[in-house]
């Protein structure tokens, strides 16, 4: 009998809202129900995400971010865990609004003869700095040896029809710079600080996350080698011409029972993308919305399809 998540957030959806999980699922691969006490969630943010993904609706989704999550009796030792992990709080040098985690790189952890793997991570939901303890266990968890992380912050805002990762073609005046400017700055400014091999600079974004990932990726000048999208859409309209992206690399995933950004969006990506000469897989994941089933074995096997391809 499949286990329920423990991790689902829910919120009554109302008319002017569709309702975004978002599953932020901490611990190890092996214990990862039992990491922390779902009943004493609190600090629950609610935002706007992924606004304007389907215009002929007006659709704007309620994004729900667990802020902080209580530890349960083996809390503590959860805890001591991603402390261990080696994390700097970094802007992008002459710009506050940058900022973004460092994840990797201290000295126990040498590069490869190559240089590091470097993994931008773009949260879903608000994309605030509440996701940093996820993506800690993502570069502990799923992520092959040699890799650094650089998890993005987004810019803050308190309209609730915000675009969390503003790009070229979809902007927000919360920011004057655009994601696909962020990605870059923050790629640049890693590579000066540390050995960095081009061929697995990669990004990984879900949900909200995932428009600005496409629009850097089909840029001309990216300097990501691959893209790892999860649970997102694509809207062609509001990207680079898609001409751009021959040879370039996406690993899509996304569930079939997704109510809140439908599987014919991952279809649709697979079916223009590899049109235009890239190459692309789609896995599919059952449960709808959000992390679901095995997370970092997930994310594993899509970053090694990136390296391999």
């Amino acid at each position: 009998m499949p286990q329920s998540n423990p991790y689902a957030v829910t919120h009554p959806s109302t008319s002017r809202f569709a309702l975004e999980q978002e599953y932020a699922r901490f611990g190890s691969s092996q214990n990862i129900r039992t990491a922390f006490c779902p009943a004493n969630e609190i600090a629950i943010r609610h935002t706007s995400s992924l606004p304007n993904i389907l215009p002929a609706m007006q659709l704007k989704i309620l994004s729900i971010a667990v802020a902080l999550l209580v530890f349960a009796s083996n809390g503590p030792a959860r805890q001591d865990e991603l402390a261990h992990i080696p994390c700097q709080d970094l802007r992008v040098a002459g710009n506050d609004q940058q900022r973004y985690f460092l994840i990797g790189g201290d000295d126990a952890h040498k590069p490869p003869g190559a240089g590091y793997g470097l993994l931008i991570v773009l949260p879903g939901g608000d994309g605030s700095a509440e996701f940093n303890p996820f993506v800690k266990h993502i570069w502990k968890n799923a992520l092959p040896d040699g890799y650094l992380v650089a998890q993005l912050v987004a810019v803050p805002s308190n309209n609730p029809k915000q675009i969390v990762w503003p790009t070229a073609k979809n902007n927000d005046p919360k920011q004057k710079f655009k994601t696909e400017q962020f990605i870059d700055a923050v790629v640049k400014e890693v590579k000066a600080k540390h050995k960095i091999d081009d061929a697995k600079v990669f990004a990984l974004a879900w949900s909200s996350g995932g428009p600005a990932v496409y629009a850097s990726a089909l840029s001309k000048d990216t300097p990501l080698r691959g893209s790892f999208i999860a649970m997102s859409v694509f809207i062609p309209a509001q990207l680079p011409p898609l001409t751009q992206a021959k040879d370039r690399k996406f690993h899509l995933l996304q569930s079939p029972q997704d109510q809140v950004t439908k599987y014919l969006f991952a279809k649709n990506a697979k079916t223009q993308l590899e049109k235009a000469g890239a190459k692309v897989e789609l896995n599919d994941y059952e449960g709808g919305h959000g992390w679901q089933g095995d997370v970092f074995g997930n994310i594993r096997g899509g970053i090694e399809w990136l390296e391999k391809n």
